[in-house]
């Protein structure tokens, strides 16, 4: 991914992407033009989080799923 494409996608400036992903501005203004993956990641969970229900990604206080039983799998 590019640095370019991450920053429009996490808000269309550096202060904006930064706030985004939890860093700097001086980490967003130091990354490199083609991303590394842990980066890229990071770019895409925020993403993620901002388009995807809480119950999907298993945010705190969304509903829980409940998981079946071993006794009622059995059945």
């Amino acid at each position: 991914m590019l640095k370019t494409k991450a920053i429009e996608l996490l808000g269309g400036s550096i202060s904006a992407a930064a706030d985004a992903i939890g860093v700097s501005y001086q980490a967003v203004d130091k990354w490199p033009d083609e991303l590394p993956a842990r980066i890229a990641d990071r770019v895409l969970a925020v993403q993620a989080r901002k388009h995807l229900s809480p119950e999907l990604i298993g945010e705190e206080g969304a509903a829980p799923t409940e998981a079946p039983s071993a006794s009622r799998a059995l059945r």
